[in-house]
């Protein structure tokens, strides 16, 4: 337990915002890619997109470690911080933590962002024709509020569903990722009992993958009428 305990706000603080960042850009950069009156140059970012969702996060890391860390080190090889130091929490440590983990964070936020985005673009392209969005362009509304309140809020329920899914793997760690940076997170706590051998380690993480998932998806349907008006757990 005080393994998990320590190696888990490591994880949270890199996974949790990577995710959150991946899927709020990929959100909308899909939207605006499946939609009509967007910007023509934003229509020609689906080739990048589907590169960027076909390549590992692992090979990402890999590049990014080459290009930024070895080739032109501008930030660390490896770890969480730097060694020799004392956590504090102070300016210069928090700073240095910020450094230690852009490149894994660049890495599962890029790798993630193609993924988000071609999603979102199925699922917006789909929205067009639809009833209301006719009905909304025939009351004269303007393009940006039937864009938001007609398109998007339709479109992105399937998204939400599984950004909650994988908000749950979060506590798991990015095993690859962290192993290839040394972050002290979860994903290579668990690498190391996989290599130890530490079954009692491994249960634990195991479960606690399992509960963050379950909790996760409840917490996302107790959410579910507030983001669509149309469903509603209220007794008929």
């Amino acid at each position: 337990m005080p393994l998990i305990q320590a190696a888990l706000p490591w994880t949270i603080g890199l996974l949790a915002v990577s995710s959150l960042t991946a899927f709020a850009l990929g959100t909308l950069l899909g939207a605006l890619m499946g939609w009509p009156g967007a910007p023509r140059f934003v229509r020609y970012l689906s080739g990048p997109m589907m590169a960027l969702s076909a390549i590992p996060y692992y090979m990402l890391g890999l590049i990014f470690i080459y290009l930024l860390a070895v080739l032109v080190p501008v930030f660390p090889l490896f770890g969480g911080y730097s060694m020799g130091t004392v956590p504090r929490f102070n300016l210069a440590f928090t700073i240095d933590v910020l450094r230690h983990a852009l490149l894994p964070g660049l890495s599962i936020t890029l790798a993630s962002l193609g993924f988000w985005a071609l999603n979102m673009r199925g699922m917006m392209i789909t929205t067009q024709g639809e009833d209301f969005i006719n009905f909304a362009e025939a009351k004269g509304l303007k393009s940006r509020r039937i864009f938001l309140q007609y398109g998007l809020r339709n479109a992105i329920l399937p998204q939400v569903t599984a950004f909650a899914i994988s908000l749950g793997q979060i506590v798991s760690g990015s095993v690859v990722a962290e192993v290839i940076f040394g972050y002290p997170g979860i994903g290579n706590l668990l690498f190391g009992a996989i290599n130890g051998l530490d079954y009692f380690l491994i249960y634990g993480l195991v479960f606690m993958t399992v509960l963050a998932i379950a909790v996760s998806t409840l917490a996302i349907d107790l959410l579910y009428p507030r983001i669509d008006p149309r469903i509603s757990y209220r007794r008929t």
